[in-house]
């Protein structure tokens, strides 16, 4: 099973979807999709906020829309995603955009279990196959936040990237910010994203996470609100040994987020390590 699903990642990795270890870049995207609902002004936060319990025949159309744009990247995280369930149709988005974007690699963490009404994830899609895959709960007054670490290749010079979704409230990101700072601590190459609530002065102003991961973030970009972007919500943070060749933020795809992307040379040591491990 597992060769069988290297032997996909290599085609995936020397396809026309991705030139990896053509060009050595690795193309990143983080996106909250809020669902797959879709505002474009305050108000649909509560004319359209039955869309949160409540299926949209629309949705569906909306997904397939993403797939496209995703199909572009090599790794993508995802936040607010639906793992199947009554306001989604009973699809499960994280596993549809991967068919859809043509990733061989997915995966799905339930953070908010709703029963049959929601089921709030992260997601993972890869093209890359992950040499070894992490869920954290993180902690917070209220649970329903949770991290994906991916790591890709073996030894010290293997990259590792998370997927997070903070909480709104101060005291529960520092809380989630602490956790995260004792993984990332002892690794070398790491990136970090996610919608983490919080701006880039932020997340500078925390101690034990910028020592951990020696803040050395892409060009902050406005993501939210969608229609009218004024805040650095959304980021794609690395550490010292990365460095971001561009950076951009896509189109409105329908959520109140707006996807970031960057793209991203890695380093020969890097590359080498994950190469051994395909």
């Amino acid at each position: 099973m597992l060769r069988e699903a290297r032997e996909r990642d290599t085609t995936a990795i020397n396809g026309s979807r991705s030139t990896l270890f053509e060009d050595g870049h690795l193309r990143l995207l983080t996106f909250n999709l809020q669902v797959g609902i879709q505002t474009s002004a305050y108000h649909h936060y509560l004319t359209r906020s039955w869309q949160h319990l409540l299926p949209n025949p629309r949705r569906q159309k909306r997904l397939d829309v993403m797939g496209e744009v995703l199909s572009k990247f090599d790794v993508v995280g995802l936040q607010e995603v639906d793992g199947g369930s009554f306001r989604s149709s009973r699809v499960n988005q994280v596993e549809y955009l991967a068919a859809q974007a043509g990733f061989p690699h997915h995966v799905q963490q339930l953070n908010r279990n709703l029963g049959h009404i929601a089921q709030h994830s992260n997601g993972l899609l890869s093209r890359l196959v992950p040499s070894q895959i992490e869920e954290h709960r993180l902690p917070g007054a209220m649970p329903g936040r949770g991290a994906i670490h991916a790591r890709f290749g073996e030894g010290p010079d293997a990259l590792h990237i998370f997927v997070a979704h903070l909480a709104l409230s101060h005291r529960g990101r520092v809380r989630q910010l602490n956790y995260l700072s004792d993984i990332i601590q002892p690794l070398r190459h790491v990136v970090v994203m996610g919608d983490l609530n919080c701006t880039p002065d932020q997340l500078h102003a925390h101690e034990r996470f910028s020592a951990s991961l020696p803040l050395h973030p892409v060009k902050p970009l406005f993501s939210y609100p969608s229609w009218q972007p004024r805040h650095a919500l959304d980021h794609i943070l690395l550490s010292q040994s990365l460095e971001a060749a561009e950076v951009r933020v896509l189109d409105h795809l329908f959520s109140d987020h707006l996807p970031i992307a960057v793209d991203l040379p890695l380093p020969e040591a890097c590359l080498a390590a994950i190469r051994s491990s395909v």
